[in-house]
């Protein structure tokens, strides 16, 4: 039960990630518009072709409802299938299950999955401040009614970052915590982005002496373990296996899925060092018939260095508590025995918002497609791709292999 395989990723498109001072301003529509024609000529289809639409309604500046038919009607084409998905970091990998399922079940062909991420222009009277002020809490509501704005907020509890240190607390206590094994990671990440030519640290490596050099941010976080959000976007298409036979490029079949909400707030985790990611990784291997020993490379979810740690043991990669000596003992480089997040990761491709995810599904598919250039690893055939929203409280999983090329 589950997927069969029969529908492909064909085409993607990302812009370059950019700070946000420097990225040109454009409408969201006209951000999905020209990530649409992209990603349609990586995959040699033709927008008439498309007939199914994914979106996420955060993402847009000019309405937060009734936003797939406005961008249906904007791209001038009418679909059979529409769905807006809200799951923050996890949302492409929720998109793409969510375009093959319905492939696979027959009600359209061709599916754009689209995530702008660059700022739209604002009208006179809008608040320019706003965006600044939703970064200063991070996925909390501030909203009357929402727990965490009664519960959380008022002791402290906002941002990313504490929630994030508590889990890193949490699991130190418990198996403790080497920082030496999360500056390895980050150093070897940053390696693999010297090697991505739209990577934002590119041409800035780090050595281990730079890590721990860094300013303590929230205890035991330092800053070069925490994401930079900048500027950016991106597309993915999936199509049927009719139309992946007309791309020119191998395609990607999605095997295997999962996904897992457990909470919020991490203050209502039952157990922080345990992540959905455990329920969502063993759903997508049953369905996919492989094992994480099958895995090729891994492009996990790094909005923090804890968060791929995290995910990593539940996923069963290594047992849990043993992450920290894991990442001491493999290589993590793209030439190395465990290619992990090849283009660099978030933490050093840069992380474009909720289209942050979409970095790692995008160089899964140009690592299967054997177009990664200098850095492409020599085994590429299956790939295993994870997304994080939240505070860990939701995530999903992608097992993806290349099929037959064109």
């Amino acid at each position: 039960m589950g997927l069969q395989g029969k529908a492909s990723i064909t085409g993607y498109a990302q812009y370059a990630p950019e700070k946000y001072a420097t990225a040109p301003q454009m409408f969201h529509l006209e951000q999905v518009a020209d990530l649409a024609h992209q990603a349609l000529k990586e995959s040699g289809l033709a927008l008439q072709d498309i007939d199914g639409l994914i979106l996420n309604n955060t993402s847009f500046h000019e309405a937060d409802i009734f936003v797939p038919a406005m961008a249906a009607e904007y791209l001038g084409i009418p679909v059979n299938f529409a769905e807006v998905v809200d799951l923050g970091g996890t949302s492409a990998v929720a998109m793409v299950w969510r375009a093959a399922a319905a492939i696979e079940l027959g009600l359209c062909q061709a599916v754009l999955c689209v995530l702008p991420a660059r700022m739209a222009p604002l009208g006179p009277a809008e608040d320019p401040t706003q965006l600044a002020t939703a970064m200063r809490f991070g996925g909390h509501s501030t909203r009357y009614g929402a727990p965490e704005a009664e519960f959380d907020i008022p002791y402290g509890h906002v941002g990313q970052n504490t929630g994030y240190a508590m889990i890193a607390q949490q699991y130190a206590d418990r198996f403790s915590y080497d920082p030496r094994a999360m500056a390895k990671l980050v150093v070897q990440q940053r390696d693999n982005a010297q090697e991505h030519p739209q990577a934002i640290f590119r041409g800035q490596p780090l050595t281990e002496a730079d890590f721990l050099a860094s300013r303590m941010v929230a205890d035991p976080l330092r800053l070069l373990e925490i994401v930079m959000p900048v500027a950016g976007g991106a597309a993915v298409i999936v199509t049927s296996e009719t139309l992946a036979r007309r791309c020119p490029h191998r395609p990607v079949k999605v095997l295997g899925f999962g996904e897992r909400l457990a909470y919020k707030s991490p203050t209502y985790a039952a157990d922080m060092t345990v992540t959905p990611i455990r329920e969502a990784a063993r759903q997508a291997f049953a369905m996919s018939g492989l094992q994480p020993v099958d895995m090729h490379m891994a492009q996990v979810y790094d909005c923090y260095t804890i968060t791929v740690l995290l995910s990593l043991e539940d996923a069963g990669f290594c047992a849990k508590g043993e992450g920290m000596r894991f990442l001491r003992e493999r290589d993590l480089g793209f030439r190395g025995d465990f290619p992990l997040n090849t283009h660099g990761g978030q933490l050093s491709f840069g992380q474009a918002g909720t289209a942050g995810g979409m970095s790692q599904l995008i160089e899964a598919c140009t690592q299967i497609q054997g177009r990664a250039g200098p850095r492409q690893v020599p085994r590429h055939d299956n790939a295993f791709v994870s997304g994080t929203g939240g505070v860990m409280s939701e995530q999903g999983v992608l097992v993806l292999q290349g099929g037959e090329p064109a």
